[in-house]
């Protein structure tokens, strides 16, 4: 990354605005980690780790967890959360491309939102896969490419209005071959819709640039949220809903 994108993730996470106003992952990165593996006891690490969330839940599950990332504002934030939680994590500045750990340290290494900030992916990968053990799992969470929310995050880029700068996304077939090509099996494949929809928070963003504040999540009607949960729940397995997936993830086994 330039030093100018370094800017804006260090302006990103020192915004003052409540992490709580900021919406989390979904819940698919940790339910599909433990799908593969027994969190408690495992030496894992987080790379580029953004607000941390992902890395408190673990926590909570038993992993001894290190945090990684060169934004101090992003740090500061995870702090402030550990603060309230009263947990305990190990928070480490330094470069995704170069990770201040020796060889085979870790038995879990994951990232949600860092791999398409990267025009050179298999420098980020080639040292996930240095700092793992033999056996270990390697997670990768990144936007998926077929997307409403690609076009729309293209054309904020070309004007130079997206807040990240430069960013790119992947389909599933070229998430899954980048981590074959590190001598990684693919063990699960993951996919998951936005929730709540692209349109309310456009809407909502608008709406807080106003000073109002609308909800996180909208009430809706109860028996309409649990049919559209139903249904998604019985076809996210289909491999053709990987193509219309916001964000999907991918674990290799080393």
């Amino acid at each position: 990354m330039s030093g100018t994108e370094k800017l804006n993730w260090e302006n990103f996470w020192s915004r003052n605005r409540n992490i709580k106003d900021v919406y989390p992952t979904s819940r698919c990165l940790i339910d599909n980690l433990k799908s593969v593996t027994d969190l408690k006891y495992k030496k894992v690490l987080e790379v580029g780790a953004g607000s941390g969330r992902d890395s408190i839940n673990i926590r909570i599950w038993g992993g001894d967890i290190y945090v990684l990332d060169y934004a101090k504002s992003s740090l500061k934030t995870i702090k402030e959360i550990l603060n309230e939680e009263e947990l305990y994590i190990k928070l480490i500045m330094g470069d995704a491309l170069s990770l201040p750990f020796e060889d085979s340290s870790f038995d879990i290494v994951f990232h949600q939102g860092l791999l398409e900030h990267f025009k050179n992916p298999e420098k980020i990968l080639k040292e996930n896969v240095r700092v793992l053990k033999e056996g270990g799992f390697l997670l990768v969470d990144v936007p998926q490419r077929f997307h409403l929310y690609t076009v729309l995050k293209h054309i904020l880029i070309f004007f130079r209005k997206w807040f990240a700068g430069w960013e790119t996304e992947y389909s599933v077939r070229e998430l899954e071959k980048l981590l074959k090509n590190e001598g990684l099996k693919i063990v699960s494949i993951y996919g998951d819709w936005m929730n709540p929809s692209l349109f309310y928070r456009i809407v909502r963003e608008i709406f807080l640039k106003f000073g109002i504040k609308l909800p996180l999540y909208p009430g809706g009607i109860r028996f309409i949220r649990r049919t559209r949960k139903k249904i998604k729940d019985k076809i996210k397995n289909n491999r053709l809903s990987f193509y219309t997936f916001n964000n999907i993830g991918v674990i290799g086994k080393k």
